[in-house]
């Protein structure tokens, strides 16, 4: 798939652990680590909406296509 998810680089930046952000944007740390993989077939705004808001970033940040 040539869309990537940046989530990793960004928790890493933030020093912060993929549960604390899970437990802020009120999500499982399953679903989370299924985004983060890039296993997930679609993502919710909701959810990039509350991501972004919790990592100070835009979603550029986070998603990246690569042909």
């Amino acid at each position: 798939m040539p869309i990537y998810i940046n989530l990793d680089k960004i928790l890493e930046e933030r020093n912060m652990k993929s549960n604390e952000l899970a437990e802020i944007i009120g999500i499982t740390t399953a679903n989370l680590s299924i985004l983060k993989t890039g296993k997930a077939k679609a993502v919710r705004f909701s959810t990039l909406e509350a991501i972004c808001e919790a990592l100070d970033c835009q979603p550029g940040d986070i998603l990246e296509f690569k042909p």
